[in-house]
């Protein structure tokens, strides 16, 4: 069999909608400014499908820092990687910088947050040690994992009691190895929006020789009374040992950072081979995510208007009897029932009818018969864009339960 047959034969679970899905459900073109409302083919729509929680991603000040950045600097400077020849004092003050923020004692900026992920647990975890781990577990986790040597035990998810178990199972190994325990939560769940349970997870450390890792992508900059992150909105920031933070959401930006005690860091920093053999962040991007945090500290009402918005948005589906499952964060989750092509008419219809734009998802991500329209409210956003998609929600819920959608064609749907 040639390798590239399996291309053609079995192009996976989402890429065998691609033909009928691309460029409209599946890599759809959202063209204009950053903002609640954007083009989609031609037409303003309402946008809930970015992660620009605190709106920082258009705002003036943040332009024009990136733009005087680019300048100065350029996109190339620095050359090379950190190790080599692309460090600068600016990747140092902003480590400085986040750690003071995020209360640790050093931390190591990451070109992307994803590749860092799995970079970190690759270096940290060798042959003797365990790994403990949520089993909604981001991707870039699960990746992670596949390249460290050590046994691996998963717990259903935010169980607590069953993660003691796996917790029981890995110190007696780690017994006999001589290894040791990394336990791997999230902060926020980027798809349901719950929390990890880190005040529960850091009590079994009375009772457990480990070390906790949370990946706080969606947690950092929106929860806590700072915007520190979700450890802080537990009050547990100085029993998490290793807080993996993201530019992406709310600095609007690439990039991401891991803080933690200064010799784990440090081991990190010389052993963490997607950022020893990968160029160094550029300078516009050093400088811009600067500018973020300045105002991520110094400018608590982006944060509040956020939640001013997430509060409105989700009290008001939840009147209306819609399910958001567990969240506890920004991240809005609205259950609905259906096949796939249910699932497209209600987005067909969110979109053209109602000119609503927010992201969906079906399985193999989540189980079959569930559709999940995920809405990620910012700061951008408005009370009236609250009040105007909660209306088209519950016409859509209606049109769900007379089953409108249910015998929709969709290479219909565009003619």
């Amino acid at each position: 069999m040639d390798i590239f047959d399996k291309c053609v034969v079995n192009p996976g679970p989402l890429g065998k909608f691609a033909k009928d899905a691309e460029g409209y459900f599946m890599f759809p073109k959202l063209e204009g400014e950053i903002s609640n409302k954007m083009m989609f083919q031609g037409k303003e729509r309402l946008v809930w499908s970015l992660n620009n929680y605190l709106g920082l991603a258009n705002h003036p000040e943040v332009r024009k820092a990136d733009a005087e950045a680019a300048a100065q600097w350029g996109l190339a400077y620095p050359m090379g990687a950190r190790m080599m020849s692309g460090h600068t004092k600016y990747h140092e003050q902003l480590e400085n910088e986040l750690a003071a923020f995020v209360k640790r004692e050093a931390a190591y900026l990451l070109n992307y947050g994803y590749q860092g992920m799995v970079s970190i647990i690759a270096a940290l975890v060798g042959r003797n040690d365990v790994i403990v781990y949520d089993s909604e577990a981001h991707a870039c986790i699960i990746d992670g994992m596949r390249l460290a040597f050590g046994k691996r035990f998963v717990y259903p998810h935010n169980d607590i009691e069953n993660a003691e178990k796996q917790l029981q199972r890995a110190t007696k190994i780690v017994e006999k190895t001589g290894g040791g325990i990394l336990f791997i939560t999230e902060g926020v769940y980027g798809m349901s929006g719950d929390l990890g349970k880190l005040d529960e997870i850091v009590a079994l450390k009375e009772k457990y020789k480990f070390r906790l890792l949370i990946d706080d992508a969606h947690g950092f900059g929106t929860m806590g009374p700072t915007g520190a992150g979700t450890d802080e909105h537990f009050g547990v920031q100085n029993k998490v040992d290793l807080y993996f933070g993201t530019f992406a959401k709310s600095m609007a930006g690439i990039g991401g950072f891991i803080a933690g005690k200064k010799e784990v860091i440090k081991y990190l920093q010389y052993n963490m081979r997607s950022q020893i053999f990968a160029k160094s962040l550029p300078m516009p991007m050093v400088i811009g995510a600067l500018k973020r945090l300045q105002m991520l500290r110094e400018e608590p009402e982006h944060r509040e208007k956020l939640w001013t918005i997430v509060n409105a948005l989700q009290s008001q589906l939840r009147e209306a009897g819609f399910d958001l499952g567990n969240t506890n964060s920004p991240v809005t989750p609205v259950i609905l029932h259906g096949g796939e092509m249910e699932a497209a008419g209600v987005t067909y219809d969110l979109r053209e009818k109602y000119d609503i734009f927010c992201s969906i998802v079906i399985y193999p991500v989540v189980p079959k018969g569930v559709i999940l329209l995920r809405l990620i409210p910012t700061a951008m956003h408005t009370l009236e864009d609250v009040d105007y998609t909660v209306k088209a929600f519950k016409e859509i819920q209606h049109k769900l339960d007379t089953d409108a959608y249910k015998d929709i064609e969709l290479d219909k749907l565009f003619n």
